[in-house]
C-alpha cells in the first residue's frame, strides 16, 4: 500500500508550521547579518545591495503555453519593470523538465538565473536513479508562484456521475475501468495512483505523450477516466462532454463551485494538489535569494497577478524560501514512495 498520498499541499504545510512570508525586512536582516561576520560576508552583502546589474534568465523545463511558463511570464514582466532590468525566460524542454533543471543547475549561482518548476521537478528522482543534479540538494527556494487543484473526468460512457459510483463499478469489475496520463511519472499519473491505492480498486494506466492526447481520448470514450489540469478540462466539462467527478484539492475551485472534491464525494482524505515554483543554484549568495523573495512576493500578491492566475483556477500563497526547500524535500519523499509502491519507472 502507499503510505502517503500525494502532499497535503503548501496551504497545509504552511499553516501547520506556522511559516509566515517574507518580505522586505530579510534583505536588511540577510545584510546585516553577514556584515557581522567578516569581510566575505560583507561583500556577498554588498553584492547584494547592487544586484541585478545584468539581464536575469528564468530557465523553464516546458514548451511555451503550461502554467510553468505562464508563471515564468507573469513575474519576468513585472520584474523587469520594477528593477529596469531584462528578464528572458528561457524555454528548454525535453525529458520531462530534466533538460532545463540541468542547465539550471550548472548556471553560476550569482542570482542571474532561476527555473520555473513544476511537481515535476520532485517526480524526477523517483523515476531516474541517476541524473545530472540533485533536485534537492542542488537548487534554493525563492517564491511558489501558483498552486491550484486537478479536476477527475469521466467519459460520458463509462457510466459514473459521481467518486461514490466510480469506486463501486471499479470494486464490482475489477481492471473493467481505464485511465489515461499525461505520461508515465507524470503528476496526473501519480495522482491516479493514490486514488486508486486508497479506493482499493485496479485500474489499467493508458499514458499519453501529453494532456491535449489523454483528454481527447477521454473525450471520446476510448478511456473512461483522467485527472486532467482543471484548466485544460473545464471548457469540456461545461459543455457538457465528459463528467466531473471531484477536484483533488481539500477546497472547491472557484471556476467550478459546484465540483466537489473527491474527499467529499467517496473517498475521505484524498488530496493532491498542482504547485510551481522558482529556484536558484543552491550557493546563491542569501542576501541575494532575500532580494528576488521580497521583490517576486510582492508581485505575486498584485491584484493583477492575481487575477491572471484566478483565471487559471490558481493561486498563489504566501511562502518563505525555507519554506519552499521544506515543502519541495517532503515532495520529493513523497513521490520516491509512490513510485515504489506502484511499481513506477521511467520508459
Amino acid at each position: 500500500m502507499i503510505t502517503h498520498a500525494i502532499t497535503a499541499g503548501l496551504r497545509a504545510n504552511l499553516s501547520a508550521t506556522g511559516w509566515k512570508p517574507l518580505l522586505g525586512v530579510a534583505l536588511s536582516v540577510a545584510i546585516g547579518a553577514a556584515a557581522a561576520v567578516g569581510p566575505h560576508a560583507a561583500r556577498a552583502a554588498e553584492s547584494a545591495q547592487a544586484y541585478p546589474s545584468k539581464p536575469i534568465r528564468i530557465v523553464v523545463g516546458f514548451t511555451p503555453g503550461g502554467v510553468a511558463d505562464i508563471a515564468a511570464r507573469v513575474v519576468a514582466i513585472r520584474l523587469a519593470e520594477n528593477w529596469k532590468q531584462q528578464v528572458v525566460v528561457d524555454n528548454r524542454p525535453g525529458a520531462g523538465s530534466a533538460i532545463g533543471t540541468g542547465i539550471a543547475a550548472a548556471a553560476e549561482p550569482n542570482g542571474y538565473t532561476m527555473i520555473s518548476v513544476s511537481a515535476a521537478h520532485a517526480i524526477l528522482p523517483a523515476l531516474y536513479s541517476k541524473l545530472p543534479f540533485d533536485s534537492e540538494r542542488d537548487f534554493s527556494g525563492v517564491a511558489v508562484t501558483c498552486t491550484g487543484p486537478l479536476l477527475l473526468i469521466a467519459s460520458s460512457s463509462a457510466g459514473v456521475k459521481s467518486v461514490k459510483e466510480l469506486i463501486a463499478l471499479a470494486k464490482a469489475k475489477p481492471g473493467h475501468l481505464n485511465f489515461a496520463s499525461a505520461g508515465v511519472g507524470s503528476a496526473t499519473h501519480f495522482a491516479m495512483e493514490v486514488f486508486k491505492s486508497k479506493a482499493g480498486i485496479n485500474l489499467v494506466h493508458v499514458p499519453y505523450k501529453g494532456v491535449p492526447e489523454a483528454l481527447t481520448d477521454t473525450l471520446t470514450g476510448r478511456v473512461q477516466l483522467f485527472i486532467s489540469p482543471l484548466i485544460n478540462a473545464m471548457p469540456q466539462v461545461k459543455g457538457g462532454k465528459v463528467v466531473a467527478l471531484g477536484v483533488t484539492t481539500t477546497f472547491r475551485s472557484d471556476l467550478l463551485p459546484d465540483v466537489p472534491t473527491i474527499s467529499e464525494s467517496g473517498l475521505p482524505g484524498y488530496r493532491a494538489e498542482s504547485w510551481h515554483a522558482l529556484l536558484v543554484p543552491a550557493k546563491t549568495p542569501r542576501a541575494i535569494v532575500a532580494r528576488l523573495h521580497a521583490e517576486i512576493a510582492r508581485i505575486l500578491q498584485q491584484p493583477d497577478a492575481r487575477e491572471q492566475f484566478a483565471k487559471l483556477g490558481l493561486v498563489s500563497p504566501p511562502t518563505t524560501p525555507e519554506a519552499l526547500d521544506q515543502y519541495i524535500r517532503g515532495e520529493i519523499a513523497t513521490y520516491k514512495d509512490i513510485a515504489r509502491a506502484a511499481g513506477i519507472k521511467a520508459e
